[in-house]
């Protein structure tokens, strides 16, 4: 389903995994060429030690990439399915505050995915994130492997979000 930024935007915002965890969609670049992600700190996500829960943190990196390639790749007229198929994460400093990440798709990432969806069929490749904190320290690195698929003539597809 296409969907503008501004709608995906709020759908998430609202998407109760995300809203409960304080996990808050600045904005979808046009184009959806990227995302600014803020982690808000709250007594919801808060652990022992006081800073941010690992698992928030992990969840806020979860949709992202997925999302950006399916509404990227439907305006461009491909039938697909995209998920994320594996992730990674490395604690770095406690997330005593905030915290913010931000995810671009390039020109080079677009069509290496496109090279393989009209060649094989599908595409699976891992990207980096860095999720730091207001000052720009840097809390948390993680890796999200995207897999994108060409639907099959005849499987019908389906929206994960």
């Amino acid at each position: 389903m296409i969907v503008s930024e501004n709608t995906l935007k709020w759908v998430m915002r609202f998407y109760p995994p995300l809203l409960f965890q304080r996990i808050w969609v600045r904005k979808f670049h046009a184009g959806f060429r990227g995302a600014d992600i803020k982690i808000a700190k709250s007594i919801l996500n808060k652990n022992y030690n006081g800073s941010i829960f690992g698992g928030t943190i992990y969840a806020a990196t979860d949709p992202f990439y997925a999302l950006l390639f399916d509404q990227l790749l439907q305006r461009k007229g491909y039938k697909v399915r995209v998920w994320l198929k594996s992730a990674s994460i490395q604690y770095v400093k406690p997330g005593r505050k905030s915290l913010y990440f931000s995810i671009h798709i390039t020109d080079e990432m677009i069509v290496d995915a496109i090279h393989h969806l009209d060649g094989p069929g599908k595409f699976v490749k891992a990207y980096p994130m860095e999720i730091k904190n207001k000052e720009g320290e840097i809390c948390a690195t993680v890796m999200n492997e995207v897999y994108i698929r060409n639907l099959h003539q005849g499987e019908k597809g389906q929206v994960a979000y």
